[in-house]
């Protein structure tokens, strides 16, 4: 059998993830973790993976056949995909909706000699697979899609790069009256807004201007701050 040799980029959530899925298929395996913070400080939960800097990547070209980009779509991704497309064979999960026609011509730019995956995660991934499923043998239907109660990891990891900002976490939670709107089978046209709203609860920094704070967590419809007394 052969082995495909993984690399991640990216040890959050996603990548922790990405390492428990890897260790459970027998035709893969996980050759090494790519990082911005000092590779002595992070330790791999599922094995001796070795971890090295983001930089390093460039001299093992050779040794990895898919690298695994598991970072942020806010600010990670969007440079990290066609840096290492140009290097790799390259899967991740772009969930930026209104940039991807963007980020995906930066990435085909990039990916000359490789082969390039992206948005492959749930929404959008498997998950707008379904939709078109759906609507081909549904054609006179209407698609509506509500999330939540529960957390937004990228819509989280935006509100934690605010400066000032400590900890911060983000939920997505549906709208009763537009989910019984839907449901009723009249069709109404419904924004995203109209649809969700956002609850953002954030821990500040000490001294932090928390006005500004507020004001870049534009993406929340109502938001909790709270001063760190630590």
């Amino acid at each position: 059998m052969d082995i495909i040799r993984i690399g991640v980029v990216g040890y959050g959530n996603v990548g922790k993830g990405v390492e428990k899925a890897v260790a459970a298929a027998p035709d893969m395996e996980l050759r090494a973790v790519f990082t911005r913070r000092d590779p002595k400080s992070l330790k791999t939960a599922g094995g001796p993976a070795p971890v090295y800097t983001l930089d390093d990547a460039e001299n093992m070209t050779g040794e990895i056949d898919v690298m695994m980009l598991c970072g942020g779509s806010a600010t990670d991704l969007s440079s990290h995909g066609p840096r290492f497309a140009s290097l790799f064979n390259i899967v991740d999960s772009f969930d930026t909706h209104a940039k991807i026609p963007e980020y995906l011509a930066a990435v085909n730019t990039a990916a000359k000699n490789t082969t390039a995956v992206i948005s492959s995660g749930w929404d959008p991934g498997l998950f707008s697979m379904m939709r078109v499923l759906t609507g081909a043998v549904l054609p006179d239907g209407a698609c509506y899609t509500f999330w939540g109660r529960g957390v937004s990891q990228g819509h989280s990891d935006a509100i934690r790069r605010i400066e000032g900002v400590k900890n911060a976490i983000q939920y997505t939670v549906p709208i009763d009256s537009a989910v019984e709107a839907a449901r009723s089978g009249a069709r109404p046209n419904l924004t995203a807004r109209q649809k969700h709203l956002r609850e953002c609860y954030v821990v500040a920094e000490p001294g932090a201007d928390k006005e500004a704070i507020d004001k870049k967590s534009r993406l929340c419809q109502t938001i909790s701050l709270i001063t760190t007394r630590r």
